[in-house]
């Protein structure tokens, strides 16, 4: 499970100490999926980052007890200088994954042919999200992040990483990140909304609909 415990984030600013978010108390069981709803500047993406571990917290605790992704087609940490390959190398070298099966299907899948041994830095957005997603399916992870709707590639591609995630995998743990309320409403069995720096857990997906768009904004 992933477990968050009075978790809060300060930033420093030109105009002072900024608050993003304020106790938050999270908790996530194996397998469950749960939709984050919020404004603009709300947090979301800062809470999927302290959630991966991509930052840590001003206080209070993550605790993980299951292995977690980075925020699917997430290509910025990419090294530009390095091929798509030895990107996928290095990161199969991070998570000890086996190097070969990972090049056999990140090949397949992510389509981008001779262009998988070019320089990361050549990409078009849409091939370094390309890239970045088959590799996160490449990595097998307890708990997916997903930072707003995974859209890669052409509707046929993006029917194809729909069945990868959401058929393949869909006994893993899922946090979206979305305000397509069609999309939570799809894939999530509850929803939170961040508001104000705390986030309002509901076991039902309509009731945090209902909040969030009563929400002044």
């Amino acid at each position: 499970m992933i477990v968050l415990s009075a978790v809060a984030k300060v930033y420093e600013t030109r105009q002072g100490k900024r608050t993003v978010l304020d106790d938050v108390n999270l908790r996530v069981e194996k397998g469950e999926k749960v939709g984050i709803l919020g404004r603009n500047g709300a947090g979301k993406s800062t809470l999927i980052r302290l959630m991966s571990g991509a930052e840590m917290p001003t206080s209070g605790q993550i605790r993980r007890d299951m292995s977690i992704s980075w925020p699917l087609a997430f290509g910025g940490a990419f090294q530009g200088s390095l091929s798509g390959l030895d990107n996928l190398r290095f990161i199969c070298r991070v998570y000890d994954v086996p190097i070969k099966p990972a090049i056999a299907f990140v090949e397949d899948f992510s389509e981008l042919g001779t262009y998988l041994r070019e320089p990361v830095k050549k990409y078009s957005s849409g091939m370094r999200a390309r890239l970045a997603f088959a590799i996160s399916m490449a990595v097998e992870f307890d708990c997916f992040l997903i930072d707003e709707i995974v859209a890669v590639g052409d509707s046929r591609f993006h029917e194809k990483c729909r069945v990868e995630l959401f058929e393949k995998r869909r006994d893993r743990a899922m946090i979206i990140v979305s305000h397509s309320p069609d999309y939570v409403r799809e894939h999530c069995q509850h929803a939170a909304v961040l508001s104000g720096g705390r986030l309002h857990r509901f076991d039902k997906v309509e009731d945090a609909f209902q909040f969030y768009q009563d929400e002044p904004t």
